[in-house]
């Protein structure tokens, strides 16, 4: 099926999990947080991904999907610190980045999975290295800077508003009624 192993199957399917748990994650959360169910299955999957990966060995050792596999670990173990509050004040902007960090890197080996495979006998991209399948990540890669962008206002947001400043405060709540 695709040239895939039975690996590679199973690999894929667990991908596939993790990739609409964490779109699921940033439309209803605007975030992967690992403080819910579908955050958690998104991190666990993407361990499990990352692990069943690999083992796969297309290109015949050691490549740029193993790098891929055991960055996305690294930035995992970075987004589960920062939960925990190793970096202080930033660290629930580390902990939101980490984890849409890692969606983005999911992004590029389904891509290139995608676009050099599929449909069969006469695939998008005649390599990883095509340039319309590189387009394809530059673009996710810009909405990934623009959603995190927006995680970041919105954090920043909810923390004025826990804090009580008024720059986060609706006007309608800043000026003061008078006594009935």
């Amino acid at each position: 099926m695709l040239g895939l192993t039975n690996l590679g199957i199973v690999h894929t399917a667990i991908s596939l999990v993790a990739l609409g748990a964490g779109g699921a994650a940033l439309m209803r959360d605007k975030e992967i947080s690992p403080r819910n169910v579908v955050g958690k299955l998104y991190i666990w999957t993407t361990v499990l991904t990352c692990l069943t990966g690999f083992p796969i060995m297309q290109q015949g050792g050691f490549g740029k999907p193993h790098a891929l596999g055991i960055l996305t670990l690294l930035v995992l173990g970075v987004g589960a610190l920062a939960g925990k509050g190793w970096f202080g004040r930033t660290s629930r902007y580390v902990e939101v980045v980490s984890y849409s960090a890692t969606f983005f890197f999911h992004m590029i080996p389904a891509f290139t999975e995608t676009a050099t495979r599929l449909p069969v006998g006469a695939p998008l991209a005649s390599s990883p290295e095509a340039p319309g399948l590189q387009a394809a990540i530059g673009a996710a890669f810009v909405l990934l800077l623009i959603g995190v962008t927006r995680q970041i206002r919105g954090l920043r947001v909810a923390s004025r508003r826990e804090s009580g400043s008024p720059i986060a405060t609706p006007i309608a709540e800043r000026v003061p009624t008078e006594p009935a």
